[in-house]
């Protein structure tokens, strides 16, 4: 991917500075209300639903529609009406932001068909490492002029990573991803390892490898990726770590380095990211946060084609 494929975008980092709610509030208040399409109906679909229904009206926001892999999970809590059965059907439902939070496997096969109707934006960027999949996306942006949105999600740090990428600065990013075995949603052959030590290493090797094994898991790793487009999937390391201490968090670490100072010495920098996390539960809980937020800030970004971290 070119830098200028990819460009990063106002808001802050996953827990880190927020903007302002009001701000959001105000800017709406002027326009035409965001007409916005929930893809996916698990925890983070469910909070983001909840979100918008309460407090999407005075942010200007209006949800249109919900759509699940399952239908039965959306009864008793989605009204009827915002119910749909078809996802092939949702320009019927006039979205201007459609928010994918299923699986990878959504944006493969229905990412591009998304992009006809509206922005997209993306909270499986696993499915990028695809390249495929990644062309097809900027090629329907750029035909329909439709933008990619791709939620940092629990990436820490994302405009520095992007700044010193862009100068010509980034030598190396590494992300580390710790939680308990039971927080994993593993494929093929990483579905067949066993955590038999307190610690185990399940992965650790180039992003574009580990996402097709671990897409719900990997998340991060990928957002890490397009946020340094000169290393891309192939040169960003992605570690999975099983730990069985860790029952109720998820630990991130992003450990990246830059060029040499005068005394030999290079730039170094090292996040530890402690995330709690409901036992099992593959999305923490200030991730949940901060994809809201992203959420609020790409409602507000010109629909600008090609993929842009949010």
């Amino acid at each position: 991917m070119s830098k200028d494929q990819l460009l990063p975008r106002p808001g802050g980092d996953g827990g880190g500075e927020q903007l302002p709610e009001l701000r959001f509030r105000v800017m709406a208040s002027d326009s035409v209300p965001r007409r916005v399409g929930v893809v996916g109906y698990g925890r983070l679909g469910q909070s983001l639903v909840s979100h918008l229904l309460t407090q999407g009206p005075e942010l200007g926001l209006e949800l249109v529609f919900v759509w699940n892999r399952d239908p039965g999970r959306m009864a008793g809590s989605v009204p009827p009406s915002l119910q749909l059965q078809n996802l092939a059907a949702l320009g019927e439902r006039h979205p201007d932001l459609v928010v994918e939070v299923a699986h990878p496997q959504i944006i493969q096969e229905s990412g591009a068909q998304i992009l006809r109707h509206a922005n997209l934006l993306v909270g499986s960027p696993s499915a990028l490492a695809d390249q495929a999949t990644e062309q097809r996306l900027l090629e329907a942006s750029h035909r329909w002029d439709h933008a990619v949105f791709v939620a940092r999600g629990a990436l820490w740090g994302t405009e520095d990573i992007t700044r010193l990428d862009a100068a010509g600065g980034l030598q190396s990013l590494r992300v580390t991803m710790a939680t308990h075995p039971n927080g994993f949603r593993l494929e093929g052959p990483l579905a067949a390892v066993r955590s038999t030590e307190h610690r185990t290493v399940l992965y650790e090797g180039p992003v574009r490898g580990l996402c097709p094994f671990a897409p719900r898991n990997s998340n991060t790793m990928a957002a890490a990726a397009l946020a340094a487009p000169s290393l891309g999937f192939d040169r960003v390391v992605g570690v999975l770590v099983a730990d069985l201490s860790l029952a109720d968090m998820h630990v991130v670490d992003v450990e990246l380095t830059g060029p040499p100072g005068p005394t030999g010495r290079c730039f170094a920098v090292h996040t530890h990211r402690e995330n709690p996390a409901e036992p099992g539960a593959v999305t923490g809980s200030a991730t949940v946060t901060a994809f809201w937020r992203s959420l609020l800030g790409c409602c507000q970004l010109p629909s600008r084609p090609g993929i842009h971290l949010c």
